[in-house]
This record gives C-alpha cells, sequence and structure tokens, in this order.
C-alpha cells in the first residue's frame, strides 16, 4: 500500500528536519565521509606505489634481483589499491546527491506489483 500524500509530507518534512538537526549524520548518507576515505586511499596507494619504484630501481642498481621483484610486487599491489580507489571515488561522486530523488522504496515496489498484476514480469 502505497503511503497518501500526507504521509509523504510528513515523511519529507522529517528527513529536512532531521538532517537540519544533525549535518554529520546527513552528509554521511550522502557520501562525503566516503569520498575522503577514498581519496585518503588513494594518496597512500600513490606513496606506496612510488616507494615501489625506489625498491625496483635499488634492486637493478645493486643487482640484488630478491629487492627487485620485492618493489615490483609493492608496486603491483600500490596499484590495484589505487585502481580501487579511484573506481569507488568516481562512483561515490556519480552519486553525490545533486540530482533529482529517486522514487522511494515503497513507490518501486507498489510498480512492481502493479506489473506483476498486469502480467508484465518482466523487469
Amino acid at each position: 500500500m502505497p503511503l497518501s500524500e500526507e504521509e509523504l509530507r510528513l515523511l519529507e518534512q522529517m528527513e529536512r528536519a532531521l538532517s537540519a538537526e544533525d549535518p554529520k549524520f546527513a552528509s554521511a548518507l550522502r557520501g562525503t565521509a566516503l569520498r575522503r576515505a577514498q581519496r585518503r586511499h588513494a594518496v597512500i596507494a600513490g606513496i606506496v606505489l612510488a616507494a615501489g619504484v625506489a625498491l625496483l630501481m635499488t634492486g637493478v642498481i645493486s643487482r640484488m634481483w630478491i629487492v627487485g621483484v620485492v618493489g615490483f610486487l609493492v608496486m603491483l599491489a600500490s596499484t590495484s589499491v589505487l585502481l580501487t580507489a579511484l573506481r569507488g571515488a568516481a562512483a561515490v561522486e556519480e552519486d553525490d546527491g545533486n540530482h533529482a530523488p529517486r522514487s522511494s522504496f515503497l513507490d518501486r515496489a507498489s510498480e512492481r506489483w502493479k506489473q506483476r498484476r498486469r502480467g508484465d514480469n518482466d523487469l
């Protein structure tokens, strides 16, 4: 059963009041903390990547192949972390809350139910 207009209005009012009362919580819901964490992971991974390059070059110059291999493995791991952080940051920026609000869960569920009742089962 979908919410009535009055219930929707009250829900929106409660959401605005909550965000005015606790802006830290509201920013956490918008992904600000996640964006900051992703940026921090990317910076740390970049620094570790530079250290891996230094290790690799040290291994090559000193002709100690084990140091070069360790440097390469450090570079490989930090590049993986860096790419994951950058993809995560891009996904968070894509959904930063500046777009029109999506329909609520109840609206989507109601629409799916109506489609099923009509025999339109390809969701």
